[in-house]
């Protein structure tokens, strides 16, 4: 990414400038109360929950440590560079020279048409959600783009999104295939604690092949493009009981999907050093429809035909700009996410999925719906409408610190009673601060805090924190 170890003599000089910020942040950190709960399990088990969320605390806090000592000169440098009347964000992929406490620093170009990267990172939800208190991560990213296709996958496992287009002379065939296939019993939660009665394991497998269209736009980057696209699509949904499954539980037929997906996208975003939205934006949406062809009604709404055939609409504007009077350091991003289920014929297993982690940024990471800064299991809502805004502080060209706030309405899926999933309209609201940084290795880090009111926890508010590292290959 950059030459980080030709800072390190330098930065020593420096360090005493943090001492102060070391005195009060260290016991600041360790007031932070972590509950003892089962993990990826999902079950309780103190004794050895114990040790992980003490060691995962104890990690972060070490990180968050590292990082206000980076901070501080950081801080020092920016005032001195802020001296200059022109400034300019090193931006992904450009290759440029900065001045860092004194010294000139040069950044190589970077090909961003062909990328390989792993991220690890877990975050700790304090309250639990359910019987969740650790979520862990471990995704592999590939994306290549060249005159005659274009190619990205991201692979998690049970969790995958796999995409080839070929050009075919001014049209493209578009292939995508995507699974969400846990292989634990999933179940919902009211007031942060897990109702057993409604777990089961189930899981969908899709496949779409269709034709799109594909014109780049300015500023012309390899992410920047109008998108059109429209597929067919056929795939396979599994569902059974567990051991904790409620008696009276209505679980559906193993069944085959049919349907078709209109997709479009505008991207005009340019990407700082990092990644992150820097100007422009994107925007776009998708219609969806499906047909499950072995189905009994899982809706409160039942119809002649229940909700085997569903119709959804979704959409999103993701974008970044400047501040009026400002340099380019200081930078106000914002997000917006919609969507809704017709005929009220959603339920569980076809909801919308909100998801969590940091801003969105990546090309086609942006589509889905995001709500705060931490990672959590999905939350399934039928119908939404959530917005972010905030500021990013560039420290410095490789150290960027964001604060940002999100709204959310959405049609949740609770339970009533001991095991009926249905979905309700829920508002709530959160606050993230976040620090993204480069680091040795062509690598980053991501760390985040984020307090919301009750959404994830349905009915029970909390926080949590994240720590990932990304590495290029």
């Amino acid at each position: 990414m950059f030459p980080f170890r030709e800072l390190i003599p330098r930065w020593r000089e420096n360090m005493r400038e943090a001492e102060s910020v070391l005195k009060v942040a260290a016991p600041v950190l360790a007031m932070g109360k972590t509950s003892a709960y089962g993990g990826l399990g999902r079950r309780p088990n103190s004794c050895f929950s114990s040790a992980l969320v003490s060691r995962g605390r104890t990690l972060i806090s070490m990180a968050l440590l590292f990082f206000l000592t980076l901070s501080t000169p950081c801080a020092v440098c920016v005032r001195a560079d802020d001296s200059s009347s022109i400034y300019h964000t090193p931006l992904a992929g450009e290759a440029g020279e900065v001045v860092f406490m004194g010294e000139k620093v040069t950044i190589p170009p970077l090909d961003r048409s062909d990328m390989t990267s792993i991220t690890l990172g877990a975050s700790l939800l304090t309250p639990q959600q359910g019987g969740t208190t650790a979520l862990p991560v471990a995704v592999f990213y590939h994306r290549r783009i060249k005159d005659d296709f274009r190619a990205r996958y991201t692979v998690s496992l049970f969790v995958n999104e796999l995409e080839y287009d070929r050009n075919l002379g001014g049209v493209e065939l578009v292939t995508h295939f995507e699974n969400y296939t846990l292989p634990v019993q999933q179940s919902e939660v009211l007031q942060g604690s897990e109702m057993k009665g409604t777990s089961l394991y189930w899981g969908t497998l899709l496949g779409s092949v269709g034709v799109g269209w594909r014109i780049p736009v300015h500023p012309l980057e390899v992410d920047n493009d109008l998108r059109l696209q429209l597929l067919g699509r056929v795939g396979y949904f599994y569902a059974k009981s567990g051991s904790d499954t409620a008696a009276d539980l209505s679980v559906p037929n193993d069944t085959m999907l049919y349907g078709a997906r209109g997709r479009v996208h505008y991207d005009t975003m340019r990407r700082n050093l990092l990644e992150l939205p820097h100007k422009g934006f994107a925007a776009g949406g998708d219609l969806d429809f499906m047909h499950r062809d072995r189905w009994r009604d899982q809706t409160a709404t039942t119809t002649l035909d229940g909700n085997r055939d569903y119709l959804q609409l979704s959409g999103y504007l993701v974008g970044a700009a400047g501040i009026p009077g400002r340099s380019e350091r200081d930078r106000l991003i914002y997000c917006a996410y919609a969507g809704h289920t017709f005929n009220n014929n959603g339920d569980r297993f076809n909801a919308f999925r909100l998801n969590g982690a940091s801003f969105p940024s990546e090309a086609d990471d942006v589509v889905r719906p995001h709500y705060t800064g931490i990672i959590y299991d999905n939350i399934p809502v039928t119908s939404y409408a959530t917005v972010s805004a905030g500021y990013r502080r560039e420290l410095t060209f490789f150290l960027y610190l964001s604060l940002y706030g999100s709204y959310i309405w959405a049609d949740r899926a609770t339970v009533e009673g001991a095991s009926r999933v249905a979905f309700h309209g829920k508002e709530g609201g959160a606050g993230t601060i976040t620090l993204d940084s480069a680091f040795l290795w062509d690598s980053s880090f991501y760390l985040a805090y984020t307090w919301e009111s009750g959404m994830i926890r349905n009915g029970r508010s909390g926080g949590g924190y994240t720590v990932m590292w990304n590495k290029l290959f």
